[in-house]
């Protein structure tokens, strides 16, 4: 019996009767709800612009596809992106299909984000974008990272799809590269079925993604636009007018419905997700074979990690086998290093700067278990009562 999942669901009544509203409507696809909820959503993570699209992964996709093009190209293939070895796998995906050449730095072992030094040192005039990735909750330190490009022509980017809710320096993460995308699967901090968003406040790169998102069709543009120019008032004249490759990633009308709940209830989701946090840090802080993930700004706490000492009198299978046995669920670190997988070996165009020491440790030692829109004493001092 699971007695402490890693996720639980945020519905109520109120999702419900969205979806219902929806069901009622016949309207299925993408419409006034997923309009809505953009509006929103934006204007919540203060960003100019919102494109909702069908997953996190989606969302990770258009932003890297819509950077090839805007009217003068500010990423073509063979250019340099640096990313940070420990990541979901769609992190990376969109960079290998866009022919871009990645380069891999290690993280820090303490934060579980890149790691600033090693990423200061692994910048050259080769280097056209970062990707930053705010990993379990926790955002980067971009004062650090902006200071590393401040003088350079180099795109920052923001994988935030496991960190909506993050605060660095009172600015939402997400909001600090040129781009940042957003999950709102169901294990995340909302949820709305399946789902994601990426902001920005350029506005040639929204009209891009509102382009590429549904077909690379103008159907969804403006009038006046970045991408097709001045499009005809007819609306049978724009019905299939193809302008860009693009793709069909729009989201459900229903899942924009049930965002617009989820987005109300997000401000309690995370304040919830701190108080249990601070229970989390205040047992776990010096525990004798266990360091847990320093906290850099305000996280929003997608999970609690674990990662054994050096000293550790016990290994990572023990550990989660002893986690499993007592109905605790648990998963690795992310994909841990992500560059053991097959598929960066055989298909990725990469470097690798440096040694991957800390991907490498949290690979074989780390894991992570699960922080709720719910309060969770009773499971965290149980967990903590187990690995005494």
């Amino acid at each position: 019996m699971i007695t402490f999942p890693l996720a639980s669901s945020t519905w109520d009544e109120k999702e419900i009767d969205a979806i219902h509203r929806v069901v009622e409507s016949n309207m299925f696809t993408m419409g006034v709800n997923v309009e809505n909820y953009e509006k929103k959503f934006s204007e919540y993570f203060g960003s100019k612009y919102a494109v909702m699209v069908s997953s996190g992964s989606a969302a990770n996709l258009l932003m890297i596809a819509a950077l090839f093009f805007t009217k003068t190209a500010k990423l073509k293939r063979g250019d340099e992106i640096i990313v940070p070895a420990v990541s979901w796998s769609t992190t990376y995906f969109p960079l290998q299909q866009y022919g871009l050449k990645v380069k891999f730095v290690d993280i820090d072992r303490k934060t579980l984000n890149i790691d600033t030094k090693k990423l200061e040192a692994a910048i050259t005039n080769e280097t056209k974008a970062i990707l930053a990735v705010n990993l379990l909750g926790n955002p980067n330190d971009f004062t650090a990272i902006n200071s590393l490009i401040k003088d350079r022509n180099i795109i920052l980017l923001e994988d935030n799809c496991e960190s909506m809710g993050a605060v660095f320096k009172g600015k939402q993460a997400g909001t600090y590269g040129l781009m940042g995308t957003f999950s709102s699967f169901f294990s995340h901090h909302i949820a709305t079925m399946e789902g994601g968003c990426v902001i920005t406040d350029d506005e040639e790169l929204y009209h891009i993604l509102l382009c590429l998102r549904a077909h690379g069709w103008t159907r969804n543009l403006p009038e006046f636009n970045h991408v097709s120019g001045h499009k005809n008032r007819d609306p049978f004249e724009e019905s299939f007018k193809f302008v860009l490759p693009g793709y069909n990633v729009r989201p459900l009308e229903m899942s924009g419905a049930i965002g617009i709940e989820q987005l109300k209830k997000l401000p309690s989701f995370i304040s919830i997700r701190r108080k249990n946090a601070q229970l989390f840090q205040q047992l776990f802080n010096d525990n004798e074979q266990i360091d847990i993930q320093y906290e850099i700004g305000e996280s929003s706490w997608f999970g609690f990690a674990l990662i054994l000492k050096e000293n550790a009198t016990i290994t990572r299978g023990q550990l989660v086998k002893k986690l499993v046995d007592a109905g605790i669920e648990c998963r690795p670190i992310v994909t841990g290093n992500f560059l053991k997988n097959e598929g960066v070996l055989k298909y990725f165009d990469y470097t690798v700067f440096g040694e991957m020491t800390n991907a490498e440790y949290i690979d074989n030692n780390g894991l992570f278990v699960g922080n709720h829109h719910i309060e969770l004493s009773n499971e965290i001092n149980y967990l903590h009562s187990l690995l005494k």
